[in-house]
């Protein structure tokens, strides 16, 4: 959908037509085929790496690599036959095979790469030579500084963008549990406003464009309307894009999603090493009661995780929710999922946002 009142979304030479990227969302929540929905509608789709090869019963050590990164190039080519929109990858640090991701997702010339949980320092060398887009998630100004200084240093480039996450999105979050818990952490307009100072005086010094694109609990067109106003060139979506009809996960996953109340999203401690947002289920009742679940590794799919001390296999437990079954998952979500009343397609939520972001959006001129 075009629209006459909202700017697009331009990185380099990539001009997304509504500036909405729908965020990734893993394991196996937002695949091509919610990816390229998003992106025939003009926005930008996210496949999201992690979790995409067989069952870790399924997979042994010396497979794991190379069926992570045939997974990811199969998603990408699916998308690609569906679409001719824009089509990205959100890749973590935190994954132990995130190099060999990364090098995967360039080899298929994925628009766009987004890269969170840990800092991608390396993300520039490993795309050496192809033309895939640079987008690091932040959560501090301390972090974008780090990372466009290290970049403009190594490797004479900087971020083709910057996705700016708050502590109201779903997932893994880049925050101190403690600070989320106690709701000590800034809001994301406190962070855009601070991180658009120090990437404007970048594009100042540097002679470079770098977009900055908002996300954390961003809901509707009044959302979206007010963070453009403060100066960001696009916004980050992940959990309204469950709900809809081209999300993959089963219409149970959906479903949680529609009865969940305010008061039934919890911050959790997860093995990834960060904190995560995730909705009551009864296998979060047990964790957050110090309930262990033991489990044997064949494959350490993420840096940080001791599978000898770690309380519980996230992988699994992610996976156990796209497969239907809620009582043993970890189901993401952001903190506005208390708002999603309807599943609808995809093309009815962005043609919903843009309306409503132009009203906002005229309201305010």
């Amino acid at each position: 959908m075009s629209s006459d009142t909202l700017k697009p979304l331009v990185i380099g030479d990539i001009e997304i037509k509504v500036p909405i990227i729908q965020g990734g969302m893993g394991v196996r929540v937002s695949t091509s085929a919610l990816a390229s929905a998003v992106a025939n509608c003009g926005g930008a789709g996210t496949i999201a790496s992690v979790g995409l090869s067989v069952e870790a019963e399924e997979c042994g050590i010396k497979d794991f690599v190379a069926n992570s990164n045939e997974a990811l190039k199969k998603e990408i080519r699916r998308a690609r036959e569906l679409t001719q929109g824009v089509i990205g990858v959100n890749i973590m640090v935190a994954l132990s095979n995130y190099e060999d991701l990364v090098k995967a997702a360039a080899s298929e010339q994925i628009d766009f790469i987004v890269s969170g949980a840990g800092l991608p320092l390396k993300m520039p060398a490993l795309t050496a030579g192809s033309t895939v887009k640079l987008i690091p998630i932040v959560s501090s100004v301390r972090v974008a500084d780090l990372i466009i200084k290290t970049w403009k240093k190594r490797y004479d480039r900087v971020p083709d963008a910057i996705v700016v996450e708050g502590p109201l999105a779903g997932g893994h979050l880049g925050y101190r549990f403690e600070d989320l818990q106690k709701e000590k952490t800034a809001s994301l307009e406190e962070l855009l406003t601070e991180i658009l100072k120090t990437v404007k005086q970048y594009e100042k010094d540097l002679n470079v464009k770098i977009p900055v694109i908002a996300g954390g609990g961003i809901f509707d067109g009044k959302d979206i309307a007010r963070i453009l106003n403060l100066g960001a060139s696009g916004v980050q979506i992940g959990t309204r894009f469950v709900a809809t009809e081209e999300c993959s996960v089963p219409d149970d996953f959906k479903q949680l999603y529609l009865k969940t109340e305010t008061q039934d999203t919890f911050i959790i401690k997860s093995p990834v090493g960060l904190p995560g947002r995730t909705i009551r289920t009864k296998f979060v009742e047990k964790i957050m009661q110090g309930v262990k679940f033991p489990f044997v590794c064949k494959y350490k799919c993420l840096k940080t995780c001791d599978p000898g001390k770690a309380p519980y296999c996230i992988a699994k437990a992610l996976l156990n929710a796209v497969k239907g079954d809620l009582d043993n998952a970890v189901v993401f979500a952001g903190s506005t999922v208390s708002r999603i009343k309807k599943i609808v397609s995809v093309k009815e939520l962005i043609d919903e946002l843009v309306t409503e972001t132009e009203l906002a959006l005229r309201a305010t001129a």
